[in-house]
């Protein structure tokens, strides 16, 4: 039986993950232009993986044992430079000028500490993830590489090309997961193009499954805690999320997928999250 979360350590993903999405809101709201409720949806997995399962050391970004980590959905970049601010990576003030001239990319870019990779396109993310889990094969390394997807992604040949790669060579150092928001640019999964049975879908491809609800911590701990699932297969994390969750008013909506909230709405979200402005 697994070991329940402690108060203290409920606490610190809660306050990472409410940073992350204060803190899209305001980048968006003064960028005027981003992906906000890819951001919202993925902050609660972010802040698990920054706070509990990430080997990496803010000081060291380069450290050779490091766990990789590569976000596909690279449009959501602004939640991931969130996370590495906070634990350290970088000053928080550099975040001031997101989607500016001369400030951070948009989409998330690897001059930014703490980023291994730079992504936009869908379908790019797994299969570099795929090739570092490759080389660390090679060489005999013990770091873990982790890539967040989108269900967009899944949309991509590629992806479906590393999948089976991945898994015809065994790569047990290599974990999904995936941001199941199930709203794209174009509208919901079901008027694009549905996975379902997605989990039954990666288990006939040879990974080794969990689904889990993406924004309760427990889940996400107790899952990430058990990496690898299966020793000689990929580990692949379904996780059910709400788009633009933590906004009621957005949440679960097409329309939150790309842009950003005007004054009246960004004051009424960080009341929402219990912020001042």
């Amino acid at each position: 039986m697994e070991e329940k979360i402690g108060m203290s350590m409920l606490h610190e993903y809660q306050k990472l993950a409410t940073k992350i999405r204060v803190d899209c809101l305001q980048m968006t709201h003064r960028g005027k232009s981003g992906h906000l409720g890819s951001m919202l949806s993925m902050a609660d997995l972010l802040s698990v993986l920054y706070t509990t399962t990430l080997r990496v050391d803010p000081a060291r970004p380069d450290w050779p044992d490091r766990d990789r980590f590569i976000l596909s959905k690279g449009h959501g970049g602004a939640a991931v430079y969130s996370a590495l601010a906070e634990k350290g990576f970088f000053p928080a003030e550099l975040m001031e000028k997101y989607y500016l001239d001369d400030g951070m990319s948009g989409h998330i870019s690897h001059h930014v500490p703490g980023v291994e990779f730079s992504t936009g396109s869908l379908g790019h993310g797994l299969p570099i993830a795929v090739g570092m889990a490759l080389a660390a094969k090679h060489d005999g390394k013990k770091h873990r590489v982790f890539c967040l997807m989108s269900d967009g992604d899944c949309n991509e040949g590629s992806t479906w090309e590393a999948i089976m790669f991945a898994a015809q060579h065994g790569f047990d150092n290599l974990t999904v997961i995936v941001d199941y928001n199930r709203v794209q640019t174009l509208g919901k999964m079901e008027d694009v193009i549905e996975m379902e049975p997605f989990a039954q879908k990666m288990v006939d491809f040879g990974w080794a499954v969990r689904t889990i609800d993406g924004h309760d911590y427990q889940q996400i701990e107790d899952t990430l805690s058990q990496l690898p699932f299966e020793v000689g297969k990929p580990s692949w994390v379904l996780a059910k999320t709400t788009k633009c969750k933590g906004i009621k008013s957005m949440e679960g909506t097409v329309a939150c997928h790309y842009g950003c909230v005007n004054d009246e709405q960004l004051a009424s979200a960080l009341a929402e999250l219990g912020v001042a402005q």
